[in-house]
């Protein structure tokens, strides 16, 4: 019979009781694993290939991963009628527990919305607004699982105040300002116009004198605003998204302020190189984490959610400028 020092005695019975604890855990933990509903989720992205919504859908397989679920993404491509058959697919299927929608026209698939919470799939909105009202976060849909959103009225309204202080700054006066919209007949673009104007009203040295338009592309921003400065050589303030912006550049001289929306890298890093005067946050990998949490939640435990604005916790409201920039994170490129 092999007999062992105490000593040794002591260090295998050690390893023993290391091992048999580590194997409960693991045992204990897959036995989770196992008992959990494994949620099946559609991911309807209203553009994979636009730089805004890709870290929003990594963001959410990420977190579909780690919470013991899987999506399926349908991309529209920025075409609200395939983004209206994609749903109705997802819907009849019969193959998902949650649908998750970025809605390109919310307020015309709020019918469809119904007739699948009324199946029993839960169904979240995120980032943009389904419903009529472009200025609250809460839900418009009864029964929606959940609503992880900005809201475009409040960016607006951050963003006319940023322009306000840009002209202020820089000594505009008067202030005539190059308005780049997105996509102008949008009910998006409407209501963030109706935020700026909100905050720009009364403000008698600041006048819009020129609009263009950019589809949220650089090149198409850039050929607007050349447009823009031709018909209007005084304009001394151009404002956009962040896209717009990136194109806005590479016409106007250092004498033209630069304000935009969406606080991506390109427009973080040139606000603390004093290019542009500042941006608006925003987070689209935050709603795609969040929006993935809580359609797994919801169906897990049956419990929904309230509405969520995303920006409301950033610091300064998520108006960044130069002076505060370093206290903020870009989540897409730009």
């Amino acid at each position: 019979m092999t007999t062992f020092p105490h000593s040794r005695r002591l260090a295998l019975c050690s390893i023993l009781t290391v091992l048999v604890v580590t194997a409960a855990v693991l045992g204990g933990a897959a036995a989770a694993s196992s008992g959990a509903k494994k949620v099946r989720i559609a991911y309807l992205s209203f553009a994979v290939a636009n730089s805004y919504d890709a870290p929003m859908l990594a963001a959410a397989k990420q977190a579909a991963k780690k919470g013991g679920a899987t999506i399926t993404v349908f991309d529209a491509a920025n075409d609200p009628k395939k983004q209206f058959a994609q749903l109705q697919t997802a819907d009849s299927s019969g193959q998902y527990d949650a649908i998750l929608v970025q809605p390109i026209f919310g307020t015309g698939l709020i019918g469809e919305v119904k007739k699948a919470i009324k199946k029993g799939i839960k169904v979240v909105n995120f980032d943009q607004i389904m419903g009529p009202n472009l200025s609250t976060a809460r839900s418009q849909v009864p029964g929606l699982a959940g609503n992880v959103v900005f809201v475009p009225t409040d960016l607006g309204a951050k963003w006319g105040k940023l322009a306000v202080a840009a002209c202020a700054a820089k000594k505009l006066d008067p202030c005539n300002i190059g308005f780049l919209y997105d996509i102008k007949a949008s009910a998006l673009d409407v209501a963030i116009r109706k935020g700026f104007d909100s905050s720009t009203k009364g403000h008698s040295n600041m006048k819009i004198v020129a609009e263009g338009e950019t589809f949220f592309t650089p090149a198409k921003a850039l050929a607007a605003v050349q447009t823009m400065i031709q018909a209007h050589p005084e304009i001394n303030l151009i404002v956009g998204s962040d896209q717009g912006i990136e194109g806005a550049q590479q016409v106007v001289g250092k004498d033209v302020a630069l304000v935009g929306y969406g606080g991506g890298a390109v427009g973080l890093k040139q606000i603390a190189a004093g290019r542009w005067y500042g941006t608006v946050m925003q987070r689209p990998a935050t709603e795609g984490r969040m929006a993935v949490e809580t359609a797994i939640r919801a169906v897990r435990t049956g419990k929904l959610s309230p509405g969520v604005n995303v920006l409301a916790s950033l610091p300064n409201g998520g108006i960044v400028t130069k002076a505060n920039v370093s206290k903020f994170k870009a989540e897409w490129p730009g």
